[in-house]
């Protein structure tokens, strides 16, 4: 593919004028190849030479030496380096020698499951002395599978909510598995963080639990991202020491990474190019996507479009359908999208057709960021920078994963965060600052697994603090509520109850909420916790599900029931929120630039007094509604900010509002914080008021009970932050706010996104760059 080509000609095109801001050229890079001390067992090496692979590459050479040496290890290179063999070369190699040998592989979906099912079948080669059973065991598997997977299998590929609900609370059936269990693969262990993999560091505590039941002590592997911090966050999802490999030995062919922003709706005509004004509103970024996506599959370049939902993929697959068809029915029809929600041999067609080449262009939510086989694509267009640093590169290593030449559009959608990426690109090509984060002791996740605990074996007093600092407490609850008693050094279940059948891995302990569709005979479409039930849920809100639109009929709050129909509506709704704050425990307070910043525990109410009614694409408010809601109380843990006195007396002699200033500043955090922490904007959540400290604040809080870590790793880097937000609002073209800085945009996935709540009206610009310029002179 001859991208210089291609990107001269739509560089002269019309449609696209001005809207390349940046290309950043990456060089190809050879690969570099180094051999396993002792080599390989020959039944190995007969699998790799079956699988055209003569050598193995650094990276992987010093994987497998580190574990052959019972070390644990986590594996951090790029996408398509080869970072299965690390794991799949020891595991077989046991086998080759101890025929009864187990090993556990955790995948975050099925479908990656699937896939890698098929790259370790390709070892099984009884002619070389080498056969063991291998097989996925999730909600797919049926039930004659299942048993024989439990009775037989040296290798079994599952995900967190499988071992979770289907394999620990069962496993005296699994004794001979667990007796034998030599390792433990986590992949895409960056992919667990926040409440999820909060979640799977109780259930991998629950299953060292269970090994050391069965006398067994296993190894284990993980492989990630690129993220800030993989070995801290790799040893606390397992809870074990970890060798950091970060060699990457894998060839890379040369790639252009272009960073493309619609125009504005209106041009500025300020003497600079459009492309430099970051400000206003701009050309939707779906239609950019399409648009691209239709120019590459004319030229015969194979592309994978990502998109952050389900609709936007279904969007752009047909509006690229329907401006190809006019000019060729055959590349129209090799257009298609990806997306949860198909049929698994749906998806299984795609992904053939992808490496035949019968498809030409998909569109695609992050279903296919993760490592499934769709051989080497061409060509990567990110519609929305896709949340953090880590899933970005995934996904633009989807283009050129061989050694050919490729090329990466990501498209800036009308937020501060991807409008900050637009004009500083070096925050995408330098090192990634992001930290992953998890906080396994947060009691109001480690509650539903002490509790599974309990049930799977009796937990013994010395045993509790496996749990968290809070464990002891939360025994002593359950045994008010006669769940658990305490009899002679241990703790048993007294219930009749299953407990895993009561934790959702990726949601945190408290009510939840079933959605029913009236018109299929109440069946149950999904659930939901009570806080986002109140936000989208309420009488009259639209619901998203399966890119279909639903009315919410009624929502029952005594019954913990949604009542939905699903109909054609060309409309999206938004829930009003206001919240009020209180710090109930100051734990860390110190002078910032002046002002005031601090951390502590407080409690956030928050009220629903209204929805917004917006029409898709063109984002037209179609009016609000009033709605009668019992208000929410949220324990969590919050940072603030308040800025020194004395500026704050100066912004008042200038008619300046300084709470205004702040409520701009927040919506900007909001949107910046995922820079440093990996989080979404729907993770935090802010409060801008005076009475707590007795002067104007910002509050920054996590929106999870307890907390997850992300306030307090922003109190950590608020210089870098902040500094982050003053960039945003100053370098943006704007005259008064607008939706790229203090305004705080809507972003195109809001019309399916699960928490949609809106923060409000543009604030003062003027008074916020005044505060920043002020704090940062």
């Amino acid at each position: 593919m001859d991208v210089e080509t291609f990107l001269n000609r739509i560089a002269d095109h019309e449609l696209f004028a001005d809207q390349i801001v940046h290309v950043e050229v990456i060089p190809e890079r050879p690969a570099v190849y180094a051999d396993v001390p002792g080599g390989l067992h020959p039944a190995v090496q007969a699998a790799l030479e079956q699988q055209n692979t003569s050598r193995l590459y650094s990276h992987q050479a010093e994987a497998i030496a580190n574990i052959r040496q019972a070390r644990n290890v986590v594996i951090v290179t790029a996408t398509a380096s080869g970072k299965t063999l690390c794991y799949n070369i020891p595991i077989v190699e046991t086998l080759a020698e101890d025929s009864a040998a187990t090993a556990l592989c955790i995948y975050p979906t099925k479908a990656l499951a699937q896939d890698q099912l098929r790259g370790i079948g390709q070892f099984n080669l009884p002619d070389e002395g080498v056969e063991f059973l291998a097989g996925t065991y999730d909600g797919d598997t049926p039930q004659n599978l299942r048993r024989r997977l439990r009775d037989g299998a040296n290798i079994i590929l599952t995900n967190p909510d499988m071992l979770h609900q289907g394999i620990l609370p069962q496993h005296a059936r699994w004794n001979r598995f667990f007796t034998q269990l030599r390792y433990v693969v986590i992949d895409e262990v960056h992919a667990y963080r926040g409440v999820f993999g909060s979640h799977l560091a109780n259930v991998l505590r629950r299953m060292r639990r269970i090994c050391e039941h069965y006398g067994c002590s296993p190894q284990f592997v993980c492989c990630s991202a690129t993220i800030a911090n993989p070995r801290e966050h790799a040893e606390g999802i397992t809870g074990q020491p970890m060798e950091l490999i970060t060699n990457d030995g894998s060839p890379r062919g040369p790639k252009r990474f272009v960073l493309w922003n619609p125009p504005p709706q209106e041009r500025a005509a300020r003497g600079k190019p459009d492309h430099w004004r970051v400000g206003g509103d701009r050309k939707s970024p779906l239609w950019e996507g399409v648009h691209l996506l239709t120019a590459l599959v004319q030229e015969g370049i194979q592309t994978i479009a990502f998109v952050r939902t389900r609709l936007a993929a279904e969007l752009i697959f047909k509006n690229t359908r329907d401006l190809l068809r006019p000019k060729s029915r055959r590349l129209s029809e090799s257009v298609h999208a990806y997306r949860g929600g198909y049929l698994p041999e749906e998806r299984r067609e795609i992904e053939r057709q992808l490496v035949s080449k019968e498809i030409m262009g998909v569109a695609s939510t992050n279903a296919l960021e993760l490592g499934i086989d769709i051989g080497s694509l061409d060509a990567c267009v990110l519609v929305g920078y896709p949340g953090t640093v880590a899933s970005l590169w995934q996904q633009a290593g989807r283009a050129g994963r061989g050694v050919e030449e490729s090329i990466v559009f990501l498209v800036g959608q009308n937020t501060p965060m991807d409008q900050y990426l637009m004009t500083h690109s070096d925050y995408i090509f330098a090192q990634s600052p992001e930290q992953a984060v998890v906080d396994a002791d947060n009691p109001h996740i480690a509650i539903g697994h002490i509790r599974c605990a309990a049930y799977e074996l009796p937990l013994a007093d010395e045993e509790v603090e496996v749990f968290g600092p809070y464990a002891d407490v939360v025994l002593e609850l359950l045994e008010e509520e006669q769940l658990v008693k305490h009899l002679q050094g241990h703790w048993y279940w007294a219930s009749s109850e299953y407990p895993a059948a009561d934790v959702n891995l990726r949601n945190i302990a408290g009510p939840v909420y079933t959605i029913q569709d009236e018109a299929e005979g109440q069946r149950v479409i999904g659930t939901i916790d009570q806080l986002s039930a109140l936000s989208q849920l309420h009488d009259h809100a639209v619901y998203i599900h399966g890119a279909e639109t639903y009315f919410v009929n009624r929502l029952d709050l005594e019954q913990k029931i949604a009542h939905v129909e699903k109909c054609d509506l060309d409309y999206y709704t938004q829930s009003i929120q206001t919240s009020q704050l209180r710090i109930d425990e100051t734990e860390k307070q110190q002078e910032w630039r002046g002002g005031l910043a601090g951390f502590g525990d407080v409690t956030v109410t928050t009220s629903i007094p209204m929805f917004k009614k917006i029409r898709f694409h063109s984002r037209d408010s179609l009016g609000f509604e009033e709605l009668e809601l019992p208000p929410q109380t949220l324990e969590t843990v919050a940072m603030w900010l308040a800025p020194p006195e004395q500026l704050a007396d100066r912004m008042l002699q200038q008619k300046m509002i300084v709470g205004e200033a702040l409520i701009g500043i927040a919506n900007v955090v909001v949107e910046v914080a995922p820079f440093f922490v990996m989080c979404d904007t729907q993770d935090i959540g802010t409060v801008v008021e005076a009475s707590c400290l007795k002067r104007d604040a910002l509050f920054l809080h996590d929106r999870y009970p307890g907390g997850m870590g992300y306030a307090r790793r922003c109190l950590d880097c608020i210089e870098d932050l902040m500094a982050a937000v003053h960039t945003v609002i100053s370098e943006c073209g704007c005259e008064d706010g607008c939706p790229s800085c203090v305004g705080s945009a809507v972003p195109a996935f809001a019309m399916t996104d699960l928490d949609s709540a809106v923060r409000g009206r543009i604030p003062d610009k003027r008074a916020a760059l005044y505060l920043l310029d002020a704090l940062f002179k």
